[in-house]
């Protein structure tokens, strides 16, 4: 698969220098080639500036419907030449339009153990509800909202003691791990999707 990555963003960018110190260290083969975000005053675009990685700034308020928007980003992506998409923290749902241009090839990390607590807020959302063990999780896109095939999961506990900010504190930990192995896993290959089940072929 291409290595050229693009990432899009929505505010701190933490997933995305998580991705780019896995590059740097020499864990991912890959290339991040630009990083767009919706937001001007998204604090990931100067991290990505001060790494020297391009930058754009698409602003959805620009365009009338969400198919015009998916395509300003299709187009953007295509014309630097981008093989896997990476969401990380993009505050925007994908239509058809933009998710048919880059079949099995966009991922978003996710904090939570999904199928459980899609959406926002879903560190509130676990510790709310209770449970003993949230996560996050590494997902082909669909269009269905956090639904596609699950690539990798890491179990977070959750302790008696948590806030909801403890805890996704303690998940994002998990989030930096995870989100640089599953884009590794996707690029190197020897995968398909059985059903709705990310499955690595055996070696021969």
């Amino acid at each position: 698969m291409n290595r050229n990555l693009g990432v899009l963003i929505s505010g701190r960018g933490s997933n995305l220098q998580a991705i780019m110190r896995a590059i740097a260290d020499g864990r991912l083969d890959a290339r991040i080639a630009v990083v767009i975000s919706n937001r001007a005053e998204a604090a990931g675009l100067q991290r990505a500036r001060e790494a020297g990685i391009e930058t754009l700034c698409l602003s959805h308020r620009s365009c009338a419907t969400r198919e015009e928007y998916d395509g300003r980003l299709v187009e953007a992506l295509r014309a630097r030449d981008i093989g896997l998409v990476c969401l990380a923290g993009f505050m925007r749902l994908l239509g058809p339009t933009f998710i048919e241009a880059f079949p099995n090839a966009i991922l978003n990390i996710h904090p939570s153990l999904l199928p459980a607590f899609p959406g926002l807020d879903a560190q509130h959302q676990a510790w709310q509800h209770g449970v003993k063990v949230s996560g996050a999780t590494v997902h082909l896109v669909n269009c269905d909202l956090d639904a596609g095939p699950i690539i990798l999961q890491a179990a977070v506990p959750v302790l008696n003691t948590d806030t909801p900010d403890t805890l996704a504190a303690r998940i994002l930990v998990e989030e930096h791990r995870l989100y640089p192995e599953a884009i590794r896993l996707v690029l190197d290959g020897g995968w398909e999707i059985v059903g709705r089940r990310f499955v690595r072929r055996a070696a021969v």
